[in-house]
């Protein structure tokens, strides 16, 4: 049985000039959890429009759902970047055709709409035009319509656009329930905090190419911890100067974030923080998804020029 939701092996895109995606390999196992990310214009959008047959490769395979996702489209949820409602068409009215266009019968796919209405706080809208909804509105009712047919994959590009934190948030909680049920998800974005909270595994694309695969875990194991983060005791500071600190600067609470140097220990450092000065707490903070991204992009021109491959990276 193959046990791949995805399989994309050296798949390649030009538009013109612009290699939008260069000799991208991944798999992804069915039932995961996975953010592909990466700025604007990196190339997630690109390669989900390939993943989905919108547009095809000029070298490199794809298989979805051991086929093509033209193939296996009733099993598959896709959220758009562009999105896009019947204006004209009522809510629940819009719901229920898209239900039935994914093979549901006309009983069911009336009983899901009204079941996702409710559970995405929006039963009132049930027969408004979906030209009256708002942009975060119009969100949540795309949501719906890419999974309403209760798909085995799922993939959303930019699925928290237009969002406030409250419905962020919900989006945050329904997907982690999808995941739960066995779905295999993947979602693009640019904001990597979204994808810190949710993924399993994280995927890093720039200017075409990826630049880190790896699970939450992994990364958090290969890059090491660059700031610590220090609450001194009332009245007590610390001196200007300690070995290894590259930069410091005051929180909002007002406790101090030391940045350290590279290649620096960053236990040794703490330990000299620790001598210099009585302290209220002292730890070590972890490397976001952010810091990790601008790592790497920074780090990939010398990555060029030495020959050299970045920790994590698909060489």
């Amino acid at each position: 049985m193959n046990d791949s939701s995805i399989r994309l092996d050296h798949v390649d895109k030009r538009f013109g000039s612009v290699h939008a995606v260069q000799d991208v390999c991944f798999d992804v196992p069915r039932g995961s959890l996975l953010g592909f990310l990466g700025p604007n214009g990196a190339g997630k959008s690109t390669t989900i429009r390939m993943i989905m047959s919108i547009i095809y490769p000029d070298q490199g395979s794809i298989s979805v759902l051991g086929g093509s996702a033209l193939a296996a489209k009733n099993r598959i949820g896709y959220l758009p970047e562009e999105r896009g409602l019947y204006r004209k068409m009522r809510v629940g009215e819009f719901l229920r055709y898209i239900g039935r266009l994914k093979g549901m019968t006309r009983s069911d796919s009336r009983t899901a709409a009204m079941t996702w209405l409710d559970r995405m706080e929006l039963l009132a809208v049930d027969r408004k035009r979906c030209e009256e909804l708002s942009k975060g509105m119009h969100q949540k009712i795309q949501f719906i319509a890419s999974i309403i047919h209760e798909p085995d994959l799922m993939i959303f590009d930019e699925p928290f656009s237009g969002l406030d934190p409250v419905n962020a948030e919900l989006m945050n909680t329904i997907i982690q329930e999808l995941h739960a049920q066995g779905r295999t998800i993947i979602f693009s974005t640019h904001v990597m905090h979204q994808a810190e909270q949710l993924c399993e595994r994280i995927m890093l694309i720039d200017r075409g190419r990826l630049i880190l695969d790896d699970s939450m875990e992994g990364i958090q194991k290969t890059f090491d911890p660059r700031t610590i983060e220090v609450e001194p005791l009332p009245g007590i500071g610390l001196p200007t100067h300690i070995d290894g600190v590259a930069e410091r600067t005051v929180t909002r609470e007002g406790g101090l974030e030391l940045h350290l140097n590279d290649h620096v220990d960053p236990h040794r450092v703490m330990q000299r923080v620790v001598e210099a000065g009585p302290v209220r707490s002292i730890k070590l903070r972890r490397p976001s998804l952010d810091d990790v991204f601008v790592m790497l992009v920074r780090d990939r021109l010398h990555e060029t020029e030495l020959g050299t491959t970045l920790p994590g990276a698909t060489p």
